[in-house]
C-alpha cells in the first residue's frame, strides 16, 4: 500500500497520482490504463482520466493499492 499526502492540495488528478506515486511510468501510460478499464477508485471502477482525488480516497491499480490522506 502507498500512502499519498495531497500536502495542502484540495486534489490531485487521477492519471498525475499514478505518475507521481511510480505505479506508472508516466502520465501517458497512466491514461492508457484508465482507458483500458484497469484502475478502480473506492472500488469503483474509473474511465475519467482527469477525476480529481481527493483525501480519504483509495485507489487501485493491478493490486497496489493508494491510499490519499
Amino acid at each position: 500500500m502507498i500512502e499519498f499526502d495531497l500536502s495542502g492540495q484540495e486534489y490531485i488528478e487521477l492519471h498525475s497520482l499514478l505518475k507521481v506515486t511510480g505505479l506508472c511510468e508516466s502520465g501517458g501510460v497512466a491514461k492508457l490504463l484508465i482507458g483500458d478499464g484497469l484502475v478502480s477508485v473506492d472500488g469503483v471502477l474509473e474511465l475519467r482520466k482527469r477525476r480529481k482525488i481527493r483525501g480519504g480516497q483509495t485507489i487501485e491499480l493491478n493490486g497496489e493499492q493508494i491510499v490519499v490522506s
